[in-house]
């Protein structure tokens, strides 16, 4: 099968090109900077360059092509929404040009209430837009992402401590990307689906961040509490570690809808939206030796 990756440099999209390729699959990747891709046009992918907001980058890469993947890459501009749903657009008008039957979207939970998410407010109108130029799509609806948790290193190695804004009682999907590249990969091969599809790709269970913070004591080998901020003090905090203001209202904002709800999940939990990797196993892998490097240094 042909099938175009935009995102190959990504925990998920790296992932999904390596599986696709071991299983002897035609792939082209899109890329602005080929040597980053250099590793994976030696397994034999072929490489676009050129950036994924250019129509001429999407018309060399599509023709022939008989699948898309699609994931919204996190750009750090202030217009951030505004470009995504344009780009996502456009996206789908060459694939309808084209004439690319099947697309696997990388969406989130929470998609499903369009404005008012912050980065994920995007996602609705780019799943309609595949849906209405393709005649098969996937929309993986995914859970917040184990890697997230990255961003706690320091808190982690220093205080012991994880913080958020997210109530002490709210339940929340968390998933491993390799899980959700691994979800995508099937989609992407399996020609015998059809239709409009929303999958929800929610990890092993939901957990508050108490429980997350109980995982982590046992597998860090250390304490771990959680904090609960409020969202203004989220706001200094991310403002005074250097983000940009316009990058932190994002982020409050898409925090004030998981405390209103508009971030749950639309799909229930079933056999088919639950993954594998745990967070025990995910923190053992990937988090434990970062906060050990950072505890050290």
């Amino acid at each position: 099968m042909s099938i175009v990756i935009n995102t190959p440099n990504g925990n998920i999209g790296r992932s999904l090109v390596q599986k696709l390729l071991k299983a002897g699959h035609e792939v082209t990747v899109i890329s602005r900077t080929p040597e980053k891709v250099a590793d994976l046009v030696k397994l034999g992918a072929k490489v676009v360059q050129g950036s994924i907001d250019e129509q001429a980058t999407l018309d060399a890469a599509l023709p022939g092509a008989e699948a898309l993947f699609w994931l919204t890459p996190p750009a750090p501009r202030p217009d951030f929404v505004a470009w995504a749903t344009a780009t996502g657009r456009m996206a789908a008008e060459r694939v309808k040009a084209h004439g690319v039957k099947r697309v696997v979207l990388i969406s989130s939970v929470g998609a499903q209430n369009g404005p008012g998410a912050g980065p994920v407010s995007s996602l609705k109108p780019i799943e309609e837009a595949f849906q209405a130029a393709a005649p098969n799509v996937v929309s993986l609806r995914a859970g917040f992402f184990m890697e997230n948790l990255l961003r706690d290193v320091q808190g982690l190695a220093k205080a012991g401590a994880i913080f958020s804004p997210n109530p002490e009682t709210k339940r929340f999907p968390l998933v491993a990307t390799a899980d959700i590249a691994a979800r995508a990969a099937e989609f992407l091969t399996d020609a015998s689906w059809t239709g409009h599809r929303y999958v929800g790709v929610h990890g092993p269970q939901d957990l508050t961040y108490p429980e997350v913070a109980s995982i982590l004591t046992q597998v860090l080998g250390q304490p771990v509490k959680y904090v609960r901020v409020g969202l203004e003090d989220a706001r200094n905090s991310m403002t005074g570690a250097g983000m940009p203001a316009w990058m932190a209202d994002s982020y409050v904002e898409m925090y004030g809808a998981i405390q209103a709800g508009r971030m749950d999940a639309a799909e229930p939990r079933s056999k088919e939206t639950t993954t594998p990797t745990t967070l025990a196993e995910f923190a053992s892998t990937v988090l434990k030796p970062v906060v050990e490097q950072a505890r050290a240094s």
